[in-house]
């Protein structure tokens, strides 16, 4: 019978082993809800993308283009900030 590894040969919850490499991975997956702009109440005061923990609001030339829906987690901090309520929560 193969000798199982111990709790002692994990790596430590909360350690950057290799920097950069959050975009490795996609987190997408876990989202059950998803973030749906609406373009006539946004204003571009960039809220959602201050806040999002994932970095997943998409920025270009200074105007919130939408979301990158393969890091979104839907957890919907940017709904919550969003001054307008332009962002609002679907079922994904």
């Amino acid at each position: 019978m193969p000798q199982e590894k111990g709790w002692k040969s994990l790596s430590r919850g909360g350690v950057i082993l290799e920097p950069g490499n959050a975009r490795d991975y996609e987190t997408g997956s876990w989202r059950t809800f998803k973030p749906v702009v609406d373009r006539e109440k946004c204003i571009n005061c960039m809220f959602c993308w201050i806040f999002c923990p994932e970095s997943a609001v998409i920025v270009k030339d200074d105007k919130m283009e939408g979301f990158n829906l393969k890091y979104c987690k839907g957890c919907g901090i940017c709904a919550k900030e969003c001054p307008k309520k332009a962002i609002e929560m679907a079922k994904d």
